[in-house]
């Protein structure tokens, strides 16, 4: 039951990071300098999905409360500068897209596409930490409790920070391929391609971080998943660049959103059957078990999700057929 909850939080985790990568994605392309009209265009692509795409945090986190209690409070004791600057991030992006069209002058629509740079910026940032956290181990004492939080603060952590800021970048860029119209599209598409060396680069350098940390190879349980997994992702990449070249935006999607999905998968994986590994005390980890809830509770919380379950497939699935296809001057502006 405990590894089925907990599988179940890695899926809602990824598609988290998938889904609102778009936004993210998107949001920090703001940044290219581009005028007024194309940034009203992106926003308007994304519009749709916008609100839809945070759903996935917000059943990932009932997840985390309800079926690993004891999980959520040590990530929020031990690592809650990036915790909560990935949700002040979120938060930013939300008020500031819907609030930007709210004044007419351009200065001021300007400083509120700054506001959604930043938090853009702030929430790859802060998740990219996170999974940097899990993934070298936490110094958790013999009493339960997390020590301090200057375990954030390494070149591993920053390494893979970077990498997701590059992640949602090409992810966003991939997307905007697939819903602009085809002439704003070619545009995108360059700069897909060109940020696809950039994602890759990310990536390397915090594969090679990783595995020159003392703290990471001690953390990982299964060093051939460990190295498999970022095998997939660079492959994920180069297909992304392969799809973008032959003017395959849908692929190019698939591929990038396979890219933000495996370093969740690679967390997971890797150090399994603990959730948090010890780097003060070893036997002080966190296996899965212990950090799920009961059996009742977890029991309880199935029926309570099943039947949400298919209806968050359904909202979602119907949202993409709906709005599927690029944009036009008829498309309905949001933002």
């Amino acid at each position: 039951m405990d590894l089925a909850w907990y599988v179940l939080l890695g899926l809602f985790s990824a598609a988290y990071l998938v889904l609102a990568g778009f936004d993210y994605g998107v949001g920090l392309l703001l940044a290219r300098g581009v005028d007024p009209t194309e940034r009203r265009a992106a926003l308007t692509a994304l519009g749709p999905f916008f609100l839809g795409n945070e759903v996935w945090l917000v059943a990932a986190v009932g997840i985390l409360f309800g079926a690993f209690p004891v999980l959520e409070g040590e990530l929020l004791a031990g690592c809650y500068p990036a915790v909560a600057g990935a949700l002040v991030g979120v938060i930013l992006v939300t008020v500031g897209v819907q609030l930007r069209s709210r004044p007419t002058g351009q200065r001021s629509r300007a400083r509120w596409d700054r506001v959604v740079l930043i938090g853009s910026a702030l929430a790859a940032l802060g998740w990219g930490v996170l999974l940097a956290a899990l993934l070298q181990g936490v110094p958790r004492q013999a009493d339960g409790h997390v020590a301090g939080v200057s375990h954030l603060v390494t070149p591993f952590a920053a390494s893979v920070a970077l990498a997701m800021v590059a992640l949602f970048a090409l992810h966003g860029a991939t997307f905007l391929t697939l819903r602009l119209p085809a002439a704003s599209a070619d545009t995108l598409g360059r700069t897909a391609r060109r940020l696809v060396p950039v994602a890759l680069t990310a990536v390397a350098s915090a594969t090679v971080v990783g595995l020159l940390s003392t703290r990471v190879r001690d953390a990982v349980q299964r060093p051939a998943v460990a190295v498999l997994l970022p095998v997939l992702l660079a492959v994920a990449l180069l297909a992304a660049r392969a799809a973008l070249a032959r003017r395959r935006p849908g692929w190019a999607v698939l591929a990038t959103g396979a890219a933000l999905a495996l370093p969740v998968a690679l967390v997971g994986a890797t150090l399994w059957p603990y959730v948090l590994v010890s780097t003060s005390d070893p036997n002080a980890s966190l296996t899965v078990a212990d950090a799920a809830a009961s059996t009742p509770t977890l029991r309880l919380l199935g029926w309570v999700a099943l039947p949400l379950l298919p209806a968050l497939l359904g909202f979602q699935a119907m949202c993409w057929w709906v709005f599927r296809g690029r944009t036009d001057g008829r498309a309905p502006v949001y933002w």
